[in-house]
């Protein structure tokens, strides 16, 4: 089932404060939690490290996302 229109994309408070002032492409991967995010246009270009619950992978956001 899908998020309704009305509420909007949930994106976790967190991570556009974490974007905030950095380049896409060159910075570290950003280490999240929030696996339930989605990903906004402003992400474009950034690694993030999600955990899984046993390790963090690696996932290069692209505009196709």
């Amino acid at each position: 089932m899908t998020r309704s229109l009305k509420k909007g994309p949930y994106v976790y408070w967190k991570l556009p404060k974490k974007i905030a002032g950095k380049t896409p492409g060159k910075t570290d991967p950003i280490k999240t939690w929030a696996r339930a995010s989605q990903i906004s246009p402003d992400m474009v270009g950034f690694t993030f490290a999600v955990h899984t619950g046993k390790v963090f992978v690696d996932v290069f956001v692209t505009e196709e996302m």
